[in-house]
């Protein structure tokens, strides 16, 4: 693929230009992400090495977990070394490495989403019949659909942005790259483009999150078939899950589900769900889940011995 732009690196202007702020950032977001790797990589750890963990939900939220310490390090790191720097830039190879991670992991959790509330459905509505449909090679294919849907829409994004002319000026109002920011620089026209990114992410993000509220809500209506006991950890359960769901897709959907345009309040929202939501998806799921706090327990107990 042959590279037709005249920039060979783009200047962000990052959160704030203010020294001080820059320095409350750097404690802020180092902070943050200190510990999105800490709890996240907990989680998988705590999955992997825990025997009582072998369900399939807890499979999900493992692989959940690693895509979002790694989803979260495609754009963190990087922010936090340029608030060290008065003229911050990013080369155009490493822009475009940078979209297609974040697109590739983003993509991938968006469906694992989905994964996670049709193993939900299966347990809660159909429960006889959860071990088998829901056997280890099921979840091994479910799970590699989600990493594949997530690489198509990410390498179409990209196939569209490299082959983007950017003449100049190569200035963007963001802390790292981000379609809409990328192109309002681009010197052509964006129509058809910005058509793409309205249907490979807005459209996509509607069609997803209303079939995850649709799903949950089957789920909630079928919990009056339960006991009390079975009714109280279903809804803990899938209250985490709707709790990510709602901090991961409402910032996107007000990004996305638009014409390409930029406003000054994006790359605010960009910072909850690329930097915030990871960190807080592992204290949602373990604050609620008991099973998860008692593996946790026990693996901290035999490290100590």
């Amino acid at each position: 693929m042959e590279q037709r732009s005249n920039v060979t690196e783009f200047v962000l202007l990052g959160l704030t230009q203010s020294p001080q702020g820059q320095k409350i950032l750097f404690v802020i977001f180092l902070l943050i992400y200190t510990v999105t790797m800490v709890g996240n990589l907990l989680i998988v750890l705590t999955v992997v090495v825990s025997p009582t963990l072998d369900a399939p939900m807890y499979f999900f939220l493992g692989n959940l977990s690693f895509m979002d310490a790694v989803y979260s390090t495609t754009v963190t790191p990087n922010m936090i070394t340029d608030l060290f720097y008065v003229r911050k830039t990013i080369s155009f190879q490493a822009c475009m490495i940078q979209l297609f991670t974040e697109h590739l992991f983003g993509g991938a959790e968006i469906l694992l989403l989905v994964v996670m509330a049709y193993d939900r459905y299966v347990a809660i509505c159909k429960p006889l019949h959860y071990m088998a449909v829901m056997n280890q090679w099921i979840c091994i294919l479910l799970l590699l659909l989600a990493w594949a849907g997530g690489f198509l829409h990410a390498i179409t994004h990209i196939l569209f942005f490299y082959n983007l002319p950017f003449c100049g000026p190569n200035v963007m109002d963001h802390f790292a790259c981000d379609m809409y920011p990328l192109l309002k620089l681009a010197c052509t026209d964006i129509r058809i483009i910005g058509f793409t990114v309205l249907a490979n992410d807005g459209v996509i993000s509607v069609v997803i999150f209303t079939l995850l509220l649709i799903s949950y809500g089957i789920i909630l209506r079928s919990l009056k078939n339960l006991s009390q006991e079975g009714r109280h950890k279903a809804l803990s359960t899938c209250g985490s899950h709707i709790t990510v769901v709602a901090l991961f897709f409402v910032p996107c959907l007000f990004l996305y589900v638009r014409p390409p345009s930029t406003l000054p309040i994006d790359k605010y929202l960009a910072v909850f769900y690329t930097i915030v939501t990871p960190m807080l998806n592992p204290l949602i799921y373990t604050l609620r889940s008991g099973e998860m706090q008692n593996a946790m327990k026990k693996l901290w107990i035999r490290r100590r011995k």
